[in-house]
This record gives C-alpha cells, structure tokens and sequence, in this order.
C-alpha cells in the first residue's frame, strides 16, 4: 500500500511534513485512523495526541496537539492545529 501523505500545520509553522504508514487523530467524535487511500473526511479536533506510525506495526510517534481540524483529501491528511508540542 502506499504510504501517506501528512502535514501538521500551526498557526506558527509548518511542524511536520511526511509520508507515514497511519495518523490516529483525536477528532471531536471519537479518535480515527487515517490510511493511504481514506475516503474525503473532515473532523473538528480535540485535545490530546496525534500518533503518527512511520510504518506498519511500528512504534508511533506521539505529539501533543491543542483544538483545529482535520481534513482528509486525495493528497493525504492535514490537521491544523491551534498549538502543537513538538518534542525535542
């Protein structure tokens, strides 16, 4: 399958631009997963962690994100975001 692509956007800046495996997002309806080929989606989103998978079965990398939205289109997953804590 192919990868996909993700963009984590703040106000501020451009904090990741990547072609992962899978995002687990926290949407405002519950967490959902987002894969290379999802259907067009778009959610409100709520505090928590974005979990971004690299690869499949791997260990995600986990990132703190604060309010925004998601949406899901044929170029991949973009989720703006109100703040992000990036660690170091």
């Amino acid at each position: 399958m192919a990868d996909l692509h993700f963009e984590l956007v703040t106000p501020e800046h451009l904090i990741r631009s990547d072609d992962v495996h899978m995002v687990v997002v926290p949407g405002s309806e519950g967490d959902f997963g987002v894969l290379a080929g999802h259907a067009p989606f778009m959610s409100t989103i709520r505090d928590g962690e974005v979990a971004i998978y690299r690869a499949a079965g791997g260990e995600p990398e986990r990132i703190a994100i604060e309010g925004g939205f998601a949406e899901v289109n044929d170029k991949g997953l973009t989720i703006l975001a109100e703040k992000a804590d990036v660690p170091a």
